[in-house]
């Protein structure tokens, strides 16, 4: 635990803890009446209230959408499969603003919603609930999926066997199995909605503010430090009740699990039951993942007629026009370079963490496994911030370090490590490490020759997941990176901050790349999943 706990005080908790300080005590003094005022406005009581209740109806939207293609992609094979599952994963990686853009353009005002059904979404409700589908379809899908590829599919026969119905077999035999896999996506994903900021923006218009929207907007537009300070420590104080209800709720359900091989698992859809599943999650995908994404391809391609140019491509290689001190395609090479080192970062602290959350029990590790999550629920924004303003002195000066925007990306990518990999660690039965002992293996040898060829596979699923966060993280980055070494995020952005035509377009020829860059990324770490799990 030293590793994650040392990583996680420096890199989390000082610059958190020093940008509310700063706000609660600007001139020495403790300012704590500020508290109540600040949460005795009736706006700020309703940016709390939306807050909380669009966190958890798009998580029960999410959940109920995407676990009927956890079981499409655990248990069925069909052809394409590999490219589909790093299609959906393409969305998670997608900076706010684009994502965002790309549902306006679909349900919004002359959208193509409008011009088939003549119906509008935009500004409501819906919009934001069904954008927050699509950027954590793949948390559940991964999530969940990795482990059901690896649950033995006979156990459930045998129940069957007993006279069990289908339903009956799946809800007393694998559900068990799988909720702490459910759980964990559903945290992650209440986690990512609760603290929603460009979908909410963008797409509830000024209607809609969630906490991380009131925070920018305290912060940015009304220079208001304090309210800011107090809207961090109120995101903070919420999360770590979910986080205490999630741990509280959430036993070792893991141990006991039979893992096998999960390239026995998935066959060719049988019936007419599984035919009519694989088709409605293709539809699903089709129209909740692939419309979208499609709908920004085709605006990289078009000029303000709708006529095919490849101008806002050529335009990406030039550094004129002054957005840039780099031509705006370097921030391609930057990104992956960036997420490579985040993505080790997150498996070295996320995997020692993993292994001493296995390993020990009690109030303390619990309570570890609890802070593990925090860095997604609270700002972005104000971790990114603190980066600023803690670590510019001897003996972390850090501000002109390469290393900066990794350490701020691993901290969104160590927790989906976690959570990917723990429910594998803690099914491993504890009789095997204690053969391997008493053979005369090491602690070492023991976990190199018993649980790595166990967790190989979840560890490069965690492994895509830390990369797809990092190659995708916006709000901390656009604080820190450096103005000629800017990632793919905060180059979109800016491009979609200026005014102008070729600006517009060059965002949207950028944000296509990205989206290449992470479907081919995820595509690789897919068949080097795949070929661990054919040595498993």
């Amino acid at each position: 635990m030293a590793v994650p706990v040392g990583f996680f005080a420096l890199f989390f908790a000082y610059p958190v803890t020093a940008i509310v300080t700063r706000g609660l005590r600007p001139d020495g003094t403790w300012h704590l009446g500020g508290i109540g005022e600040v949460l005795g406005r009736p706006e700020i009581r309703e940016v709390l209230w939306f807050t909380g209740w669009q966190a958890f109806a798009s998580t029960v939207l999410t959940l109920l959408i995407a676990l009927p293609g956890a079981y499409v992609f655990a248990r069925l094979d069909f052809p394409g499969k590999q490219v589909l599952r790093a299609v959906v994963t393409v969305p998670f990686v997608l900076p706010t603003v684009v994502a965002g853009s790309a549902f306006l353009a679909l349900l919004g005002r002359d959208g193509l919603l409008e011009r088939t059904v003549g119906l509008r979404l935009d500004t409501t409700i819906w919009a934001i609930l069904l954008a927050h589908v699509f950027f954590n379809y793949a948390v559940v899908v991964r999530t969940v999926g990795g482990l059901w590829a690896q649950l033995d599919p006979r156990q459930e026969e045998a129940a069957r066997v007993l006279g069990a119905s289908r339903f009956t077999a799946w809800r007393t035999v694998t559900l068990p199995a799988l909720r702490p896999a459910v759980a964990g996506a559903a945290l992650m994903v209440f986690l990512f909605t609760f603290t929603s900021f460009g979908v909410v923006q963008i797409l509830g218009g000024p209607g809609y503010a969630t906490l991380e929207v009131e925070v920018y907007r305290q912060t940015s537009q009304l220079f208001d430090l304090p309210a800011a300070a107090v809207l961090t420590l109120v995101q903070f104080v919420a999360v770590g009740l979910v986080l205490a209800v999630h741990a509280w709720t959430v036993r070792r359900r893991e141990s006991g699990l039979q893992l096998v091989d999960p390239a026995t698992t998935a066959r060719r859809p049988r019936g007419a039951g599984q035919r009519a599943l694989l088709a409605g999650v293709l539809a699903t995908v089709a129209v909740l993942v692939v419309l979208p994404l499609g709908v920004l391809v085709a605006r990289s391609f078009q000029d303000s007629e709708g006529a095919f140019t490849l101008a806002y491509y050529r335009a990406l290689t030039s550094a004129e026009g002054g957005t840039f001190l780099v031509p705006p395609i370097n921030a391609i090479g930057n990104s992956l370079l960036y997420a490579l080192a985040a993505t080790g970062i997150a498996l070295v602290v996320g995997g020692l963490a993993a292994a001493a959350l296995t390993r020990r029990a009690g109030r303390l590790v619990r309570g570890f496994d609890a802070l593990l999550m925090l860095p997604l629920g609270v700002s972005a924004v104000t971790v990114g911030f603190g980066f600023l303003i803690t670590l510019d002195e001897p003996p972390l000066d850090l501000r002109a370090s390469w290393w900066l925007v990794p350490l701020a990306q691993a901290l969104v990518g160590v927790p989906f490590v976690v959570r990917t990999m723990l429910p594998v660690l803690r099914s491993v039965d504890e009789r095997l490490r204690e053969a391997a002992a008493v053979l005369g293996a090491s602690p070492l040898r023991a976990w190199r020759e018993v649980d790595l060829p166990l967790v190989r596979r979840a560890l490069l699923i965690a492994a895509g997941f830390a990369f797809a966060v990092s190659l995708g993280e916006f709000g901390a980055t656009v604080f820190i990176a450096r103005p000629d070494e800017p990632t793919l995020p905060v180059a979109v952005a800016r491009l979609l901050g200026r005014a102008g035509e070729l600006n517009y377009g060059q965002a949207m020829a950028l944000s296509t790349l990205l989206m290449v860059v992470c479907a081919v990324s995820l595509l690789l770490l897919e068949r080097l999943r795949t070929s661990s799990a054919g040595e498993f």
